[in-house]
């Protein structure tokens, strides 16, 4: 991940087993407290007294409550492209149509998973500059996704950079409609489902053509001007 701007950088890192321990529960707190009482009204007091920890171990890592959300979607995003990045290389060589379905259920798993979870840290982002959080986890899930689509065997693109940024931004872009209207699961699932097919066609108007394809392509350009060349006579 790239550095946080200075304000928003925790005072320490955990060292130790027992320290990694407390971060894992002020991050857990951070969280619920989130999801409970939304951005506006949590403070550093309120986690530390939900994670079990004292005001003066809280300030020992996050000096307020915008580093404490840095952390949290640093954390969470982290997690996210790794879960993204796993699910590409197992994907390298396998037809287009499955590399589609593998990543927009890996995305979309992750984000409903904890759906509330989800709602709550996008509601903390107002809060902080996180800027160079998505920067970082574009640019990871950005290198992973093309090199899954550049191994395709069924599929090639005359410039997968602009194919992959738009097929990204449909899908991160979607997911978080899903979120901001509030849709039913059935309505989600729903949306899921046309998510890939819109996708996997997408894919199959951007992809290079066959050469058999060309070749046929152009079989039946020349017939057509036999055609009218034999009419002509």
């Amino acid at each position: 991940m790239s550095p946080p701007p200075l304000h928003l950088k925790p005072r320490k890192r955990p060292q130790q087993a027992r320290a990694a321990a407390t971060l894992d529960a002020i991050f857990e707190a951070t969280i619920q407290v989130l999801v409970l009482h939304g951005p506006a009204v949590l403070t550093t007091t309120r986690v530390a007294e939900r994670a079990g920890v004292s005001v003066g171990t809280m300030y020992q890592y996050f000096p307020h409550k915008q580093a404490l959300f840095y952390a949290v979607n640093e954390r969470y995003l982290d997690g996210l492209a790794g879960k993204i990045e796993t699910a590409c290389r197992a994907q390298h060589g396998a037809p287009i149509v499955r590399m589609v379905e593998t990543l927009v259920t890996t995305y979309w798993n992750a984000k409903t998973e904890r759906p509330d979870v989800t709602r709550a840290l996008y509601r903390s982002v107002v809060e902080i500059d996180n800027g160079p959080l998505l920067e970082a986890f574009v640019r990871r899930v950005d290198s992973a996704t093309a090199a899954m689509f550049g191994s395709a065997p069924d599929a090639a693109f005359a410039d997968l950079s602009i194919v992959n940024l738009t097929l990204l931004t449909s899908i991160f872009g979607t997911v978080r409609s899903v979120f901001e209207r509030n849709l039913p699961v059935l309505e989600g699932r729903a949306v899921h489902g046309q998510l890939i097919l819109m996708c996997c066609a997408y894919l199959e108007a951007a992809k290079l053509p066959s050469p058999g394809a060309v070749d046929d392509g152009l079989k039946r350009e020349a017939g057509v001007e036999r055609a009218k060349t034999l009419a002509k006579t």
